[in-house]
């Protein structure tokens, strides 16, 4: 997932009051937006899989320049299925996003991955080698790390965070 600026406040903002969130509720909710990680389409089956596979969830995060600035609205409520809605809990602030991953153990980290060693792990581009998933405007995906490089050879993104994703791995967001 690419991650910046968003709904007018700094990445360092954000970064500071999510760990926050998580040493006082034990998680915090990372919002986002876009139907390429639809919650229950997409996250939670994927998040599910991989959990029932003994594997760790890993939400890698790629800083960049970015200029959203949407209205800092805090979301009210969140619902895992997008039918049963419940209160977001006081500590918690989600702003200008209509979905949002859960996370614990936020880390500022120097590393890099290979896009092209990654496969879009479900939906209708299931296969697809995450370097020609993940371009152009499509920000954020759900891969699978496999063993060999794609044909188009090395696409390293630079991560500078990486979080731990935990159930229900993804939820829907209203005011």
């Amino acid at each position: 997932m690419k991650i910046g600026t968003h709904a007018q406040e700094d990445l360092r903002e954000i970064i500071a009051r999510k760990r926050l969130e998580i040493e006082q509720e034990g998680l915090a909710m990372w919002g986002y937006g876009g139907n390429t990680c639809h919650p229950t389409t997409m996250v939670q089956p994927f998040a599910r899989d991989q959990a029932n596979s003994g594997h760790r969830i890993v939400l890698a995060m790629e800083p960049m320049d970015s200029k959203h600035f949407a209205e800092p609205i805090r979301a009210e409520e969140y619902s895992v299925d997008g039918l049963q809605w419940a209160p977001v809990p006081d500590g918690i602030n989600v702003l200008g996003s209509r979905y949002a991953l859960c996370v614990r153990d936020l880390r500022e980290v120097e590393d890099e991955v290979d896009l092209s060693m990654t496969r879009v792990a479900l939906g209708n581009s299931k296969g697809k080698i995450g370097s020609r998933y993940v371009r152009g405007r499509v920000d954020k995906a759900c891969l699978e790390v496999t063993a060999g490089a794609g044909p188009d050879g090395s696409a390293l993104k630079r991560i500078g965070l990486v979080a731990e994703l935990i159930e229900p791995y993804a939820v829907f967001l209203k005011n």
